[in-house]
């Protein structure tokens, strides 16, 4: 049977600093690293050599495991790398012809998305702005790249949305996609080179609603139009990332514009050979405003998650 294994970050109770692990069946043992932006520093040829605990692994289940970005790591995202992206975003936008154009365009859409601290994990809360009246999450593959645009590992992103701001003008984009509860990513960071084929990943949304599904999609990195390897460069050209880059290579589920998240929803994302994630929903500023205490505490994430 084969085991998943996965980089992650933690901190064990009663623990003042979160460690770097290596998590399988069920077990965590911590990695020589201090950090995953310290990791992320080195080569992929090096990462892969020094993958070996330092230390006796402990159960799982006695550790709370945080977002697998730190330090100076930002989180990018890649829009309108689907079609189905493309068409979502011509139903909603009042200047349709502008996705049309970078869907088939030399230059891909980038943007920033979020720093390490503002990010979310698995169990933690997504929230919808409280100025928004149409919201989706967008379920997609992200990229763990390291400060030489090589591709480390994968993760599983929700790149929260507001279809409502983005749909009134394009350049309200920033807007649209950044805020309190705006980014979150799996626990675990999946080695490139444990993931046999990338370019065929299956790709599942559900949400849930008072225990039932009003929401599910499916799609494949099969249809991404450009390749990872196209968008890493793309983001790398221009700018250093001494400490690595995350980067979300955009959505291929866009429910139609009937749907909007509410408050209470449940958002269940997987991803074939990469992982899971799962985030209720809330909405406005106040129900994230923990994240500013976990800046220093830690300990303060358990309290958010479910």
């Amino acid at each position: 049977m084969r085991t998943n294994m996965e980089i992650v970050r933690y901190i064990e109770p009663g623990a003042r600093s979160p460690r770097v692990g290596l998590r399988r069946d069920g077990t965590v043992a911590p990695l020589p690293w201090n950090s995953v932006a310290e990791l992320l520093r080195e080569s992929r040829d090096d990462v892969r050599d020094r993958l070996t605990p330092v230390a006796d692994e402990v159960d799982a289940t006695d550790v709370t495991f945080l977002p697998p970005v730190d330090g100076r790591t930002e989180v990018w995202a890649a829009g309108v790398t689907y079609e189905r992206s493309r068409t979502g975003r011509v139903e909603e936008s009042s200047e349709a012809s502008v996705y049309e154009k970078v869907y088939d365009a030399e230059r891909p859409e980038l943007f920033l998305k979020s720093v390490a601290w503002r990010v979310v994990t698995d169990s933690e809360p997504v929230a919808l702005r409280a100025d928004s009246t149409l919201d989706v999450p967008e379920p997609e593959l992200a990229v763990v790249a390291n400060r030489f645009g090589e591709i480390v590992g994968y993760t599983v992103c929700n790149d929260m949305s507001s279809r409502s701001i983005e749909g009134e003008n394009p350049l309200y984009l920033p807007q649209a996609k950044i805020f309190s509860g705006h980014c979150a990513l799996a626990t675990g960071i999946r080695p490139a080179w444990e993931v046999p084929d990338v370019t065929d990943l299956a790709i599942t949304l559900r949400v849930l609603r008072g225990g039932e599904t009003v929401f599910s999609g499916d799609t494949s990195t099969s249809r991404l139009h450009r390749t990872l390897e196209e968008l890493v460069v793309a983001l790398f050209a221009p700018t250093d990332f001494p400490d690595g880059a995350i980067l979300a290579t955009g959505t291929g589920i866009v429910p139609e514009l009937s749907f909007s998240l509410v408050e209470g929803d449940r958002i269940e994302i997987e991803i074939a050979e990469v992982g899971t994630l799962t985030n209720p929903v809330v909405r406005g500023r106040e129900p994230m405003s923990w994240l500013v205490d976990a800046l220093d505490r830690p300990d303060a994430r358990r309290k958010a998650q479910l």
